[in-house]
């Protein structure tokens, strides 16, 4: 890997006397997505928490090669967003431009311009002047998503975030990112649930149990089911549907 965009150095992170992530080291290329995989609790949202800046660590997390990591450089989406009372739909996601302006800005045309092409896109127009507290929960999310989008910041990073939508706006939101990932060079960094769906999506997959990076490589390097069959603590198959990976659980055994 020649170029960086973001790289982590013995990157890790404590809370208390529990480490939630364990020296994990990591290039990611401009304009790859990253996927991290693993069970609940493996470590996935910490890292990515450490990289938004929300979690102090130890080790080294750069954008690039030795520049620091600031606001603009990284947009976040949460997996449990919080829905601010009192506050639309169109207002939230312009708080997404924040880090554009400075003390004493205020939010110009362009601003606007951007938050409504983006709500256009991810189809939340129709809910820009609706309160955010009366959308669904999914709603909530595709909404989140949009805010981090408009940030435009190079370094996109997802915790699960179709974990609240339906199959339609799951696909919807990850196709949208992948799609701008590819016309504006956007890096991808996503905890992802759903290992078929991480497959299809990501260009490498880092795999963490226990905190620890216990394989980093494509899909088909990585998804190897007696690996995650032990990892996952139950028993797994690979198969490939039109030439895309899917994981499923081994057929039960049926008595008789």
């Amino acid at each position: 890997m020649n170029a960086v965009a973001l790289r982590c150095r013995d990157v890790t992170v404590r809370f208390g006397e529990r480490i939630a992530v364990d020296a994990v080291s990591v290039d990611v290329a401009p304009g790859e997505w990253l996927g991290l995989i693993g069970p609940n609790g493996a470590g996935k949202s910490s890292l990515l928490g450490a990289l938004a800046g929300i979690h102090d660590y130890d080790g080294v997390a750069q954008r690039g090669v030795g520049e620091p990591i600031t606001r603009r450089d990284v947009a976040y989406v949460p997996q449990l967003p919080v829905a601010p009372e009192g506050m639309t739909v169109a207002e939230y996601v312009l708080l997404g431009r924040t880090a554009h302006l400075g003390w004493f800005d205020r939010e110009s045309r362009a601003d606007r311009a951007i938050v409504a092409s983006v709500l256009a896109r991810l189809r939340l127009d129709e809910f820009a002047a609706r309160a955010l507290t009366e959308l669904s929960g999914g709603e909530q999310q595709r909404v989140t998503v949009a805010r981090a989008l408009v940030q435009d910041a190079p370094v996109l990073l997802l915790d699960e975030p179709t974990s609240a939508l339906d199959l339609g706006h799951q696909n919807a939101v990850l196709e949208l990112v992948d799609r701008l990932r590819r016309e504006e060079d956007l890096t991808v960094v996503a905890a992802m649930h759903d290992l078929s769906t991480a497959s299809r999506f990501a260009d490498r997959l880092a795999l963490i149990h226990h905190g620890r990076l216990v394989a980093l490589g494509s899909p088909a390097e990585v998804l190897r089911a007696d690996v995650l069959s032990e990892i996952y603590a139950t028993p797994l198959v690979i198969e490939r549907l039109g030439g895309e990976i899917v994981v499923l659980p081994a057929p039960r055994r049926r008595d008789g």
